[in-house]
Formats: C-alpha cells, structure tokens, sequence
C-alpha cells in the first residue's frame, strides 16, 4: 500500500513443474523461465479467510484458493485494507491462488520469495514489499495477476526485487516504486521473461531522484498492436505523500535498463 489515491486494478501446471510455475511449451532464455501463452490454473479447493495469515519459513498450499470474508471481503480498492498473506522476512510462500475478494493480496515485511503464486482478480495491490535494508531482495518466480485496476506490485521498502515467468493482464502499472512513501529508498527492478497482456498502462515506474533502475529483459507484450504501454516510466519521487510528478519515459541506460530486442509484441 502506499499513499498515491488509486482505483481498481502458464499455464496449467503439472507435477514437478507446476511446483515450480512453469509447463511444457514455456521457453528458458538466459536461464530465466519466458511466460508465453499464459493459462491459468484451476484451484484445488477453497478457504476463506477473515483475517490476515502470518507466514514464516515455506508454506505451500497446493494450489488452494484464498479469499478475503469480513474485514478482508469488500472486494474494493480502498488504501489500508489488510493482506490476506503476510510474510515473515526470509518466508516463501508457494503454488496459491489469490482469488476475490483479494483485499491487499500479500505483504513481505522483508526479503522473500512468491513462487507459483496467481492473483485472479487483483484488490489494492497483489503484493507490496517492505523493509529497510538494502540488502533484501524479493522474488516473484512465475505466477500471475490480472484484473489490477492500479498497480500489480508496490516496491515500498529497500533492496532489489526480480520478477521471472510471470503473466499480466488488464492492468494500470506492473510494478511501482512507490512514487511518495514517508520513507524513500533506492529500488532496483528486475524483470524477465514477462508476458504482458494488453490492457495495461505502463510496465514498470521508478523514481530517478532516488536512484532507481529498472532492468527489462525478454518481454512479451500481447494485443498493443498500437505500443500503448508504456515500457518504463519514470517519475521525481516525493516523501511527503503528494502525486510525483513524471519526468519521461523510454530506456536510457542509466534508469531504465533495457533495448527493442528485449520487447517483442505479437
């Protein structure tokens, strides 16, 4: 979650590779998985859930279907609703559905790792990450989210967050640094192997007055037959909760990292 005012925001996995997010037909390109032709999976059961579940160490749910009920069941894309899912520093949360009501999806408080996981209808965001150090790193491996009226991802806290094999769709920002949290950060962005689907504003958002980058690398970007979305918009963050104003858009070498050969539109 963040200040900013917003409204709304491969395949079906078997065995050994379903526990990792991936299926026949996905392509491997620099060692990270491409997310091509993206098929979502059918939960194995559903539970509700009324309040937040801490998470520590590794939880897999099997590819269970969580939803919000009571306090986490508006369905709405209200700032400050609670996560269903809040991890620990170091956890790793694995092979789950988010589905509606999604509430704020998944908090880490640190550095962690989101493997196979899928947001069928995003709430406030599908997973914001905090922490101050800069050493933490946050790993999204396959999985993916659609229906994101604002953003996909809020990068909050400090430290590198890599995105790999995951899908998108019918959304306003990818991933954010956020453009007007109290506390700033440098934020470093990777993302690989992303398949985009059209609708969708922009890919990623930094801040270049704090030092952000954006590296994009093997992206995917389906039904823009017009290059509407943007691939890396930059911003001039804030810390005192104002909207940031934008300062351009396209790679630059500096803070947004990447070349045409790393985009391909079908």
């Amino acid at each position: 979650m963040t200040p900013v005012t917003r409204p709304r925001a491969l395949r079906a996995a078997t065995g050994a590779l379903g526990a990792l997010g991936l299926s026949v037909g996905m392509l491997m390109t620099s060692g990270a998985p491409s997310a091509q032709a993206a098929t979502w999976p059918t939960p194995n059961g559903s539970e509700g859930v009324s309040s937040t579940i801490s998470v520590s160490g590794t939880k897999d749910y099997g590819m269970k279907r969580l939803y919000g009920t009571g306090d986490l069941g508006t369905g709405g894309q209200d700032e400050d609703q609670g996560p269903i899912l809040e991890l620990a520093p170091g956890a790793v949360l694995k092979n789950v559905i988010i589905g509606a009501p999604a509430a704020d999806g998944v908090h880490c408080k640190g550095s962690c790792t989101l493997q196979n996981v899928w947001w069928e209808d995003v709430g406030e965001d599908a997973a914001t990450f905090r922490g101050s150090s800069s050493s933490n790193v946050y790993t999204v491996s396959g999985g993916g989210a659609k229906e994101a009226g604002d953003k996909v991802f809020q990068f909050n806290g400090a430290g590198t967050l890599n995105i790999s094999g995951f899908a998108v769709k019918n959304f306003g920002t990818f991933v954010r640094s956020c453009g007007n949290c109290l506390t700033q950060y440098k934020r470093t962005i990777n993302l690989s192997g992303i398949e985009v689907n059209w609708k969708g504003g922009r890919i990623a958002g930094i801040n270049t007055n704090y030092g952000d980058s954006a590296t994009l690398r093997d992206i995917t970007i389906v039904g823009d037959s017009n290059k509407k979305i943007v691939p890396c918009q930059k911003y001039i963050g804030n810390d005192d909760g104002d909207e940031p104003d934008s300062n351009g858009s396209g790679a630059d070498g500096t803070y947004c990292k990447y070349s045409s050969s790393d985009i391909t539109y079908k």
